[in-house]
This record gives structure tokens, sequence and C-alpha cells, in this order.
């Protein structure tokens, strides 16, 4: 008879030549294998006691259990923006991420909660850490991770984008991640296949897992929102992660300062309740926290700005320009940095300050929690 196989392969079933008894061969997480006879004829009860020996051994050890629970209270099936949450479904987002914090901070990083479904990442623009952080989040959830390799793909041959993703709702894929540089993509995808999806970044319009993440270091970090004053400073005009991040922070209670130099800063910002400066001095005057944004040097540099030297002289944050903000304010990026052009190395690398590395760990764990709520969601309803 076939080999029976539990718990992701740590619990293997089987029959010796010759003998009536199952066999157990049982390997926790991070430790040697034992085998042993279950003592059973009946396969269903030698499933039992395989069960209950390896949770036995996993309950003696300090590891994070992620509840099965299916119900959440958000319930839709796609995460597109930010400005479309309500207040109540931003703090259960980040609340729900606070177990998988406490599950990335344990020497066993592995569960099979997920085991079974398939997500795809899909990015159109080059990405390092976002794409990483969610293949990283899904495998730590025992999920089938496709990343698809755009310069490879089909689109490169003449494939129409449209085409691309029928081709892939077609191999039924529990939930598809997407960056794209056109606003709306996401949106189109989520109306056009049976899966749920997350909106990775499109164009200038959103990044609604960056602007989680942040909201989830400052909450881990400050331990409140209400009347922090956050400066978010540089390239406003083309970044997703700011225009998420005032929708989000501003549902939550905080100020915000948005700082740039004038070609860099949108005409109708103002409509977004947020206050806007010209100059380093006042912008970041009594902030709590100063989150620098990424100059896309390739798409501003000499049309928005003269050069990065000039830039940094007057908006790059060292420890001269942090001064103006309250003694024990702290710093975020989003990443990559440009060092010596929005950011000094010395404050960048401070850990006293920056919480830049702490926004990494963060995007996993809210990351495992997205996966979590929308595929949930996508078999509830």
């Amino acid at each position: 008879m076939k080999d029976i196989l539990l718990h992701n392969g740590h619990i293997k079933i089987y029959k010796r030549e010759n003998s009536k008894f199952w066999q157990m061969r049982i390997k926790p997480p991070k430790e040697k294998a034992f085998r042993e006879s279950s003592g059973c004829k009946s396969l269903k009860d030698a499933k039992e006691i395989a069960l209950k020996k390896y949770n036995d051994i996993i309950s003696k050890k300090t590891f994070v259990v992620i509840p099965k629970n299916t119900q959440h209270k958000y319930q839709g099936k796609h995460l597109l923006g930010i400005k479309s949450l309500n207040k109540s479904e931003i703090e259960y987002f980040l609340d729900y991420s606070d177990q998988f914090v406490e599950f990335n901070n344990q020497k066993i990083k592995k569960n099979d909660i997920l085991y079974g479904k398939s997500i795809f990442n899909v990015f159109f623009e080059d990405s390092t850490r976002t794409r990483t952080s969610f293949e990283i989040a899904a495998k730590r959830l025992g999920a089938d991770l496709i990343n698809v390799s755009v310069k490879d793909s089909s689109v490169n041959k003449g494939e129409t984008l449209l085409d691309t993703i029928i081709t892939i709702g077609s191999m039924d894929p529990d939930l598809i991640i997407i960056r794209h540089p056109e606003y709306g993509v996401s949106e189109m995808i989520s109306n056009t296949i049976n899966c749920s999806v997350i909106n990775a970044g499109d164009g200038s319009h959103e990044h609604p897992t960056q602007a989680l993440l942040d909201a989830l270091t400052i909450k881990k970090n400050t331990g409140k929102f209400k009347d922090l004053k956050i400066a978010i400073c540089g390239d406003i005009l083309h970044s997703r992660v700011a225009r998420s991040n005032i929708y989000l922070l501003k549902k939550l209670g905080c100020k915000i300062n948005v700082v740039g130099p004038k070609t860099l800063i949108p005409n109708d910002i103002n409509t977004l309740g947020v206050s806007v400066y010209y100059d380093m001095k006042n912008g970041l005057k009594d902030c709590d926290i100063v989150m620098m944004l990424r100059i896309q040097k390739e798409r501003i540099l000499g049309i928005h700005i003269p050069s990065e030297k000039d830039y940094f002289n007057e908006f790059g944050l060292d420890f001269k320009k942090l001064k103006y903000a309250k003694n024990n304010a702290l710093v975020m990026h989003p990443g990559p940095m440009n060092r010596g052009v929005e950011i000094d190395s010395k404050v960048a690398d401070d850990v006293t300050r920056s919480l830049i590395q702490n926004q990494v760990s963060m995007g996993v764990a809210i990351r495992m929690a997205c996966l979590k709520i929308l595929i949930d969601n996508k078999d509830n309803y």
C-alpha cells in the first residue's frame, strides 16, 4: 500500500513487508526523524496515534500556533488600495498581524495553514523587497508560490496583458499578487478572474501593503496613532507609498506634513487633508516620525531636481535636519534607499532612531496576514 503522508510530510505512515501493523516515521521540524510501530492494524487508528504523538512533541516546544479560523472582520477577497478601507478594517489587519510578528521571531518559521493553496507573484516592474517579502510570507504559511518572470513571459512576445492574466487564471490560482506601472490594472484583474488579488503597486496610485507594514511598524514602536505628527518627505508627486500612507494614517488619527520641492508636490495634495511644506525646517517641526521617500533618479533627475547633491543639501535627511523634529523622532524609509541622496547613511544605520530594518520584518508579518485573510475570504464568499 502507498505510504500515507500527513502534516506536509512530517508524518509518514507505512507498512513493512509481511507486517500486519502500521509503522510511523515522525520528523518534528528541525529535529531528526524517528520510527516506531503504531501497534495498530487499522489505518484510522494509526493516523490518530501518529498525529497525537507529533502534536505532543510540538506542544512541548514554544511554537506560536496560528488559529485556523476562517471568519474575519475584513470580508473582502481583494486588497486593491487603502482608500476604500475604513478604520476598523485597517485596525483588523494590524491586530491580526500581531500573531505573525511573534511567529516570525521563533526559531522554526513554518506552518501549513495555507497548504495546497497556489499564489502567483506577477511583477511587471523591478522589485526585490516586495516580491521577496511576499514569497517568504507565502512559503512560511505552506502555500505554493509561483514567481512569473515577466521578461520571459508571452507579454514580451506580443501577447496582451489580459490574455496573460486569463492564462494564469486558467491555472486556478487562489491569489495573484500584481505590480504594474499602469493605474487600475489590479482592479481589472480582480474583475476578470476568480481569485483574490493584492495590488503590490500600480503606477503612482497605491501600494496598500507598504502602508499597512508602515503602520504596523509605527504601532509596535510608539503604541499609538492618535495625534502623532508624521512628516512624509521627498517625491510626493510620483509616490504610491506616500498616497497610501496618507490615506491610512489620516484614518487612524495622525497629523500629516508633506515636505518636498514644489516640483514634486501634487497641486491637489491639500484635498487629502495634509499640511504642505517646501522646506525641511518647518516641515519637520515637532514631528514624531520622519518618513523619507525614494528619489526615482531615472525619472526626475534634471527635470524636477537639478542634481543629487543639490537635493541632498535641501531635502536629504541628516542629523542636522533631524534636529528640526522632536528629540526622540524616529526615521522610516520604504526602501530601497539612495544613500547620500534622500538620506544620510549615519541616520539610516542609527539603530536608536531608524526603523528601516524593522519595516522589512513587519512587511513579512503583514503580508502573511493579508494572504491568510484574503484566501479565507475567497473560500468563504
